[in-house]
């Protein structure tokens, strides 16, 4: 293993925004949810949410150009599951709807440094009102022509995007929020896939890496991983 993989892998998820979170309300054309879920990945979340219907297929490593390898998702079967988890993650989350109406802020005057969780809707009918009912606040993107409305991956990349640039500034990608036991499967899977399936074949717990991602176990390891 090259030592760049795991010194990349590891710094990408020393910048994981674990209070940063979207949440895709039946958004179901395949290249929304693939740049969704890029565009949240390239922003630093762990988490994204959707309410998809349980006997359809989410995202492939096609569709979603491997970003779901890195990104948790969660998926639910309402909007009230999703809002309960996302809640339960962080009961100071901010829950905010895309929506146009009357007391819709400027999606830039929020402040992303707080623990956020964004809902986006349905590609043709918008957010539902069980969503809106969650929602803490509502957040517009303001346009100039003569469209109301972005296509809603471009509408998440651009407030993802808003709150990255204000956490940067704030400088929450300098310090570690992902939990230490989810960052070492990640790395080790990443770094290590063919002994991660061995080991999940045989149920035996990943051994440590070093400081250049190498693994640290002792023979009795290797040959439980050989002949178990």
């Amino acid at each position: 293993m090259e030592n760049t993989r795991y010194h990349r892998i590891k710094s990408v998820l020393d910048r994981r925004q674990t209070d940063l979170t979207v949440c895709l309300e039946d958004v179901h054309k395949h290249h929304n949810l693939s740049a969704i879920v890029r565009s949240a990945d390239a922003v630093g979340c762990h988490n994204v949410h959707a309410v998809w219907p349980e006997n359809q297929k989410w995202l492939t490593n096609n569709t979603s150009g491997g970003s779901k390898n890195w990104i948790a998702t969660h998926l639910h079967k309402d909007i009230d599951d999703a809002v309960t988890l996302m809640r339960q993650h962080n009961p100071q989350v901010q829950i905010l709807a895309t929506n146009l109406c009357p007391d819709a802020v400027d999606y830039r005057e929020i402040d992303y440094t707080l623990p956020t969780a964004i809902i986006v809707g349905q590609e043709k009918t918008g957010i539902s009102p069980r969503a809106l009912a969650h929602a803490d606040k509502n957040i517009i993107i303001p346009m100039q022509g003569m469209a109301q409305s972005l296509n809603v991956s471009v509408a998440a990349a651009l407030i993802l995007f808003e709150a990255q640039n204000q956490r940067l500034k704030a400088g929450l990608y300098e310090s570690g929020r992902l939990d230490e036991t989810i960052k070492h499967k990640m790395l080790f899977e990443g770094c290590h896939p063919i002994i991660a399936q061995k080991c999940k074949e045989k149920s035996l717990p990943y051994p440590g890496l070093d400081e250049n991602g190498e693994i640290i176990a002792d023979d009795a390891f290797w040959l439980r991983l050989k002949h178990a």
